[in-house]
């Protein structure tokens, strides 16, 4: 059984196969900045800060423009602050996962998918939402 082309067409075309290609690229840059902070020896902590707030402005950019089609700097204040929010999420359970053994490696790549998909819904319908 095949899926009907208007329902690809609508996958592939639509904002969440566009999210997904972003996320990727966002994720590389994020996922890239933390692996090569950890290898110079930060701790784990203060790697994903570094690299959530250099990968913040790039993320909103690209989230912005190629998935809300919203441009400006308007809506920054609300990206920040829901990035904020992952970012304490996201550490709190980077901490859990290397003290229970994992490491920093592991742990940061287990929570990719789950901090990928929250930021999505609090883009779409927090931080976005007003702009559409």
């Amino acid at each position: 059984m095949s899926v009907p082309q208007h329902v690809a067409g609508k996958f592939l075309g639509g904002q969440f196969f566009r999210f997904l290609v972003t996320g990727v690229l966002n994720t590389l840059v994020g996922y890239g900045l933390f692996s090569f902070l950890v290898l110079i020896r930060l701790a784990p902590g203060v790697a994903l800060l570094v690299a959530t707030v250099l990968g913040v402005l790039f993320n909103y950019f690209t989230t912005g423009r190629l998935v809300f089609a919203t441009r400006g700097l308007g809506r920054l204040h609300w990206f920040v602050a829901a990035y904020g929010l992952t970012f304490l999420i996201n550490l709190w359970s980077l901490n859990c996962l290397v003290s229970a053994g994992l490491s920093p490696f592991l742990a940061q790549a287990l929570l990719l998918p789950v901090i990928t998909g929250l930021n999505f819904v609090l883009n779409k319908f927090f931080v976005f939402r007003a702009a559409r």
